[in-house]
């Protein structure tokens, strides 16, 4: 117990300064992965993508994951550590980044192909860095807070994580300056940031690897085998888990990428904001709640305040699986208001319903994996999970703009054919932006009609309530505690 004592991770104060450090990491690369969503006016109308084309690039972060790179990288993880694992996949994050940054720029050729080619080539090497790292801080948190606080330091670092999505998603596209490698740039280098941190950090695991290595209790942990997959694949409860993570994220992620454009096309809302000065206070607030970007920046806002929140709850009431049950039911509510209904005011209600959504569910998800698998198969488990969540993602992040494009064709002919007279005049890429914002607020081009796309996502809630439901019954049989709280067992 004295040796116990002396473990860093025992300092409250060293568990929450470690969380900070790694959580930056986090920060920097949800910025980078979110900040596409207010840009995809600028990516048709200066580079002429359509929905399509632009779901593409988004939906290019998952191809790499969709050949099992999460799985090999959490297996790794569990055999070769976090700090070997850890230095390679920041690194592999951060040099992708700024290949998208520099290709945006057109340092790879300026055609539209090679921008094109250069930034796909480069959110393909994000993504596996993207998505190993988020499986690599998970299994750290654990590492430090198992015993102790996990549902609330998990729901922190998504805070963390979730200011980085809302920070691109309202401001990326103000701080840019109309411009798309401006935006890409400020996001590159803040991964690269989130990386140093992160390389800060692995001082403290060395320390603290070498205390439980001195330590009289320690004993030689099994290391990960190959077998070890299989297992995992066959427990009932993990697989519920894993097919509602998917079902679940393939809901909310694609979203966000496209909720700024759906506002402006359904609801009349504004990209950009107007000089407000000489506004009076209700003027700004008006303007503010009819921005796109702004009231999507929303939605990962929420989740800052209350993921903690509801993960404290899991950790002192448990009820994980009946949680999930509930920010389901909210899912479903969101994107029917948000498809069918044609009301601003039931659109900030579904909005809202989706925050709420994305704190319960991610809150009582990530901790009730780490009650069903063993810690030392924990990175191959949260791989396992992205893997599978990748193949949701990489479909909806792409299917949204395929269906947007079938069901619009006369706003893609409109967009474009504008675009091209635009050039033609000589005008500059940016005053071609700003010129078709203008022609879309006048209605000389059509607004896209989103209600196929996002009715598509309701399926996906009403699949997730499904699952929840199997998983709390598959845990009763099971006895894992995932409805009890942390530190107590069936």
């Amino acid at each position: 117990m004295e040796q116990a004592k002396r473990l860093l991770k025992d300092s409250a104060a060293l568990r929450f300064s470690v969380l900070f450090m790694i959580s930056v990491l986090m920060f920097g690369t949800y910025w980078f992965q979110d900040v596409l969503s207010p840009l995809k006016g600028l990516f048709e109308s200066q580079l002429g993508l359509t929905s399509s084309q632009y779901g593409l690039l988004v939906s290019s972060t998952t191809w790499a994951n969709l050949a099992l790179m999460i799985i090999l990288g959490g297996m790794a993880l569990d055999r070769w550590g976090i700090r070997k694992t850890g230095m390679a996949l920041a690194l592999i994050a951060t040099i992708g980044a700024f290949v998208v940054a520099l290709g945006s720029k057109g340092y790879f050729g300026g055609s539209k192909k090679a921008m094109m080619t250069s930034m796909i080539i480069g959110r393909i090497l994000f993504g596996v860095g993207l998505e190993t790292t988020c499986v690599l801080v998970s299994r750290t948190i654990v590492k430090w807070f198992k015993g102790h606080e996990l549902a609330f330091a998990m729901g922190l670092n998504l805070l963390v994580a979730r200011l980085g999505s809302y920070l691109a998603i309202s401001f990326g596209l103000d701080w840019s300056g109309g411009n798309i490698s401006v935006a890409m740039i400020t996001a590159a280098s803040l991964v690269l940031f989130g990386t140093i941190l992160f390389l800060a950090y692995l001082i403290f695991d060395v320390r603290l690897d070498r205390q439980m290595a001195a330590g009289a209790e320690a004993a030689p942990e099994e290391k990960f085998k190959f077998s070890d997959l299989g297992k995992l694949l066959t427990d009932h409860s993990f697989i519920y888990i894993s097919l509602l993570c998917v079902a679940f994220y393939s809901a909310v992620f694609p979203f966000l990428q496209y909720a700024p454009d759906l506002l402006v096309n359904k609801f009349g809302f504004t990209f950009a904001m107007p000089d407000m000065s000489g506004m009076t206070f209700w003027e700004k607030v008006t303007v503010f709640f009819r921005n796109g970007p702004k009231v999507s920046g929303l939605i990962p806002l929420g989740t800052m305040f209350f993921t903690p929140v509801f993960g404290r709850l899991v950790d002192k009431k448990g009820k994980a699986a009946s949680i999930m049950i509930l920010g389901s039911i909210l899912l479903i509510y969101a994107h029917i208001t948000l498809s069918l209904l044609n009301s601003v005011i039931l659109g900030y209600t579904g909005l809202f319903a989706l925050g709420v959504a994305f704190s319960l569910v991610p809150a009582a998800m990530w901790p009730s994996v780490a009650k069903i698998v063993a810690e030392n198969k924990l990175g191959t488990a949260y791989a396992t999970m992205f893997t599978i969540q990748n193949y949701g993602l990489s479909a909806f992040y792409w299917g949204i703009g395929k269906v947007l494009d079938l069901a619009n064709p006369k706003v893609i002919a409109e967009m474009q054919g504008a675009r091209s007279r635009l050039m033609a005049e000589g005008l500059a890429p940016e005053a071609v932006s700003t010129r078709i914002d203008e022609m879309r607020a006048a209605g000389e081009i059509a607004s896209y009609d989103y209600t196929i796309p996002i009715l598509m996502l309701v399926v996906l809630g009403v699949i997730s309530i499904f699952l929840a439901l199997l998983l709390r019954n598959a845990d009763k049989r099971q006895k894992y505690g995932l409805e009890l709280p942390s530190g107590q067992s069936q």
